[in-house]
């Protein structure tokens, strides 16, 4: 198996030169990825020019072309927007700007270019690429150029990556700068969810998407909003009425506050647009409500990348110079995508028409193809917000007799209320009596429980913590009493939300501080994923975790690696230690041991971030996750419920009626918790194998040591199925 491997060390960059640049609006991120592909380019032995201004700098040549250096990207990584600008370019447009362009890199020797933009910057590279032997052609006949450099510079390669805060480009889960934007979208709204509940007030918030609905949609489901408008999917004639009834219907609820989120492309049946005024208008006719408009616009472009953004991006970044390295004349320009947690590699074109086959259905008003043609993920947000949102009156509701539990256990965890919101209002649907248990299996074993209604669980997306309460007790000594309870209660099925030690959030500021390195203590028990993962989204030199074992000769090492970076240009270092890494090297340690070596070059501080980890309002992204988990988590209880159904009994006799619900690479699975013994390391409370120790190469590569990388699993060019527009010839 072995000799089927591929490792970086086999790739060299020798002789190549790679132009990166950011083309069209600015997304949060795109630093990150330039970045990442400056750094991975001179690792592999490549030279890398910085192309200023996008389109523009490469038409205009001179100094917006300039050769990058390791220091030039550093403290980059934190900063939004894109330090080497984006611009607008007409000249790019014509067949003279893109002759000049040509002349620009063929007399730096590029012959590589890494375009980090939306789907008309994507394009307008793929069309410099097809035209790039012609325009070299007419180099030549006019003398610009010799025939030699022509032939030495015969092929441009292009690599894409997706920087688009409106996560508009289909073939990727998520494009650089939208969970950024997600972010800022969902402080604005919780800001204003304390002011309107003050007042009683209705809030109509516009965001970013003229021709995307996915902030409109996943904030929507992020918040609990009321009502939602998107232009992939226009609501049904009469929708104004409906909307009205729902309003009024929340606040005799006693629901102080409504919500209602437009994208700016937000249109109806008619491909009319539905403007936040013409909402206002209506809600203050109809019901009388006080209503305000709050207009996000370019806020939501603004402020630092967030850790996914920046994990993301950097991904990315690494996996296009991989790109260009294994390309040869006959491949097609390619994106660099995520799918899951793994990247890919798409044929770029072909999500550029699939991209484009939106627009057009939706014009064509098919709009239930438009929603199939975004992707798998932006349908299940979709579905999963109809689900929630709907309210269905009791006559309405399947009849079931089944009762379900839900509980919360181990360490609290943002996103936990998210999921108890989602479970109990998918089990209310879908017919069940649900019940909420406080304080876990101790609360259980007490006969804490509780049964939930639908308001119960209003407004709980946005909180930090548990709600219902969660201990670390394990259920093992209140088994007899927690068996007790279920009769009493006659519960049929347990929906449980934790985990070993659920938590996934990490916060470190270490910047403008003169030749400072921060050595910081993260939480996680066993688990090195927040180092790992903290420090690859803050360019950490380090991060020392208990599956990767450390001795003094590495931590020497590390600190002779970081004292000759700071007598660069490089202003600061950080270092990451999960709290059970090590028993004796310590994070006192390691600090006085890197104070002491460190001395007359750079000072120390240390920061242990202990339980703020846990604390504050959970992510756009833990609200998200944990709203769809564990809808389909209740959906699939549902099913079990009924297949296990004899006789007035349920019988769950078998190896998949205890499962757990979690991503395997690129999908959400049900394993049940009998396999996943021989898979767990239950000492150290860990998977035997981690998903995310193939990152840690790229953290240490980003950091300037030489290490093996294994890119055998590297994203391979995969071809997306495209959906043929029904025959419409019978319409």
């Amino acid at each position: 198996m072995q000799d089927t491997k591929k490792f970086i060390e086999n790739l060299s960059g020798a002789g190549k030169s790679i132009g990166v640049l950011t083309s069209g609006g600015d997304a949060q991120g795109m630093n990150a990825a330039v970045r990442a592909v400056v750094r991975m380019g001179i690792y592999v032995g490549a030279k890398v020019f910085f192309i200023h201004e996008g389109y523009q700098g490469m038409v205009d040549g001179g100094d917006n072309i300039k050769e990058a250096s390791w220091e030039s990207v550093s403290s980059m990584l934190q900063v939004g927007g894109t330090v080497i600008g984006s611009a607008r370019c007409k000249d790019f447009r014509t067949h003279e700007g893109r002759l000049r362009a040509a002349l620009n890199l063929v007399q730096r020797g590029i012959t590589n270019l890494c375009v980090i933009g939306g789907d008309g910057s994507l394009t307008g590279a793929n069309l410099f690429r097809e035209e790039w032997s012609g325009l070299l052609d007419e180099l030549v006949q006019s003398g610009q150029i010799s025939e030699e450099a022509a032939q030495t510079h015969s092929a441009l390669h292009i690599v894409g990556m997706v920087g688009s805060i409106d996560n508009d480009f289909c073939g990727t889960d998520m494009t650089i700068g939208t969970d950024s934007a997600l972010h800022r979208i969902i402080e604005v709204v919780d800001a204003i969810m304390t002011t309107a509940q003050s007042h009683q007030r209705t809030f109509v918030l516009e965001v970013m998407g003229r021709h995307c609905g996915y902030l409109a949609l996943v904030s929507a489901l992020a918040c609990g909003a009321d009502w939602v408008l998107i232009p992939e999917m226009p609501p049904k004639d009469g929708w104004e009425e409906q909307m009205c009834h729902k309003l009024s219907e929340n606040r005799a609820d006693k629901k102080r506050l409504n919500i209602i989120i437009v994208a700016e492309g937000a249109i109806d049946q008619n491909n009319k647009p539905i403007t936040t005024e013409l909402i206002k208008d209506l809600v203050v006719r109809c019901l009388g409500f006080d209503t305000r408009v709050t207009i996000l616009g370019h806020v939501q472009r603004g402020g630092t990348p967030s850790a996914f953004d920046r994990i993301l991006a950097s991904r990315m970044g690494v996996e296009a110079v991989l790109a260009l390295l294994e390309v040869s004349p006959g491949t097609p320009a390619c994106v660099v995508s995520l799918c899951g947690n793994q990247a890919v590699r798409l044929p770029l074109m072909e999500c550029v028409q699939m991209t484009q086959e939106v627009q057009k259905a939706m014009d064509e008003k098919r709009f239930e193809e438009a929603v199939k043609l975004r992707g798998r993920s932006f349908e299940n947000n979709l579905n999963t917000y109809k689900l929630l949102s709907h309210r269905k009156r009791n006559a309405e509701l399947p009849r079931s007799s089944f009762n379900v539990a839900v509980l919360n256990v181990g360490a609290p965890a943002a996103g936990m209320n998210a999921a108890v919101r989602s479970a109990v209002r998918v089990g209310i649907t879908e017919g069940h009596t649900v019940f909420a248990v406080s304080d876990g299996f101790e609360g259980f074993s007490k006969g804490q429980i509780k049964e939930f209604k639908w308001g119960d669980v209003g407004g709980w997306t946005g909180q930090g913590g548990s709600l219902l309460g969660t201990k670390r007790t394990l259920p093992a000594k209140h088994i007899d009493k927690i068996a007790e309870q279920m009769r009493i209660h006659n519960i049929n099925a347990l929906l449980v939300i934790g985990g070993f030690e659920t938590c996934d959030r990490i916060k470190q500021s270490a910047s403008g501080t003169k030749r400072r390195v921060f050595i910081i203590e993260t939480m996680g028990g066993y688990c090195g994923y927040l180092a790992t993962v903290g420090g690859l989204a803050s360019g950490a030199d380090a991060a020392y975790i208990y599956e990767e074992p450390f001795d003094i000769r590495d931590l020497q090492s590390n600190v002779e690696h970081l004292t000759e970076k700071m007598k660069t240009s490089i202003q600061r270092g950080l270092v990451l230690r999960n709290e059970n890494s090590s028993e004796n090297y310590t994070t006192d340690f390691i600090y006085q041991l890197y104070s002491e070596e460190g001395k007359g070059v750079f000072d120390c501080r240390k920061n242990v971030l202990g339980h703020m980890q846990q604390g504050g309002a959970p992510s756009p992204f833990d609200r998200n996750f944990g709203t769809k988990i564990a809808a389909k988590a209740m959906q699939w209880i549902s099913k079990k419920l009924k297949e296990f159904y004899r006789e007035g009994r349920v019988f769950a006799n078998t190896e998949d009626s205890a499962c757990l619900l979690g991503m395997r690479r690129r999908a959400l699975v049900f394993q049940p918790v009998i396999q996943l013994k021989d898979e767990t390391d239950f000492v150290h409370r860990i998977p035997k194998e981690q998903w995310w120790l193939r990152l840690r190469p790229l953290m240490k590569i980003l950091a300037k040591y030489k290490t093996s990388y294994d890119v055998s699993d590297s994203g391979q060019l995969e071809h997306i199925v495209r959906l043929r527009a029904k025959d419409n010839s019978a319409i």
